[in-house]
This record gives structure tokens, sequence and C-alpha cells, in this order.
């Protein structure tokens, strides 16, 4: 019983923090060398040209699957196909881009001059519309990468 008693505050005290890292280490960014790190065998297999094009980003015809993947990283989308009668894969990575808009919403419920929503016991019955900027992202293809026979065939990269 005492022993319960003991970690409970700590608990209280200790959750928010692992939270916090987690949240952080989830939006921490894969780069090209925190990937070399995690797959050093990846990276000893490829020439010595191709290791000086994967440590700065960059790839090139002929290139292996896993010189592409520590370069650029895992792909969005992977595609199988069939071009000039041989078996391709395609990758293709996608980003967003953020489009800024003048928006009109609001609806009919409880309502308040401090933000309390529906249900709120402090917020009269009504209306409330408003206009203001929104922003939203819209998904594009930002680079495809198509491999014949396991090696980089072509690719194409917005600048």
């Amino acid at each position: 019983m005492a022993l319960r008693l003991l970690t409970f505050p700590v608990m209280r005290k200790f959750l928010p923090l692992l939270a916090m890292c987690l949240l952080v280490g989830a939006c921490a960014t894969s780069t090209p060398q925190s990937r070399i790190a995690e797959n050093p065998e990846k990276f000893a297999a490829l020439t010595a040209t191709q290791k000086s094009l994967v440590e700065r980003g960059s790839i090139d015809r002929g290139m292996p699957k896993d010189g592409v993947y520590l370069a650029w990283g895992a792909p969005s989308t992977r595609f199988d196909g069939y071009q000039d009668r041989r078996s391709t894969e395609r990758w293709d990575y996608a980003g967003t881009k953020p489009v800024y808009t003048s928006g009109f919403y609001g609806g009919y419920g409880y309502y308040n001059n401090w933000g309390y929503g529906y249900g709120s016991r402090y917020a009269p019955y009504g209306y409330r519309f408003a206009v203001g900027p929104e922003i939203v992202y819209v998904p594009y293809t930002r680079a495809s990468v198509t491999f014949v026979k396991g090696k980089v065939d072509s690719w194409e990269r917005i600048r």
C-alpha cells in the first residue's frame, strides 16, 4: 500500500514529461546522416561516388534502392509497373504546401465571448459567424524515382 501511494504522485509528474518526449521524438526529421547512422551496412555496400551523393542527399542513375533510401528516405507511395517491355518500380515522395484562403465559418449553438462551445452552461444559445484567414495544406508529389532491375533508371524532383 505504501508503494502504491508513493508511485502515484511520481507518475503524475512523469507522464506529462514522457508524453512531451514522445511528441518531440515523433516530430524529429530524418536526414541522410541519421539514416546512414541507422544503416551502416547499406551505406558500406555503395560505391565511393554513390556514398558522396548520399551524404549530400542526392541520387543518380544506376544507384541501388538502398542508396535512394539513404539519400531521400522512405517513399510515400510505391508503384509496380511495366514500360518498354521491362518491369519497373516507382517511388513517389509526397509533400504538402500551405494555401492561404479566406473562409466563412459559424453555426447555431452555445457561444459566448470566452470561447465556450456547445453545451457550456455559461454560454447563450444562438448564431455566431465569422470570416477569417484559413490555411489548408494541399498535397503534391515532390519527387519520383523509377527503378529497373533494382537500380535507378530515371528520377525527377521539384526544385
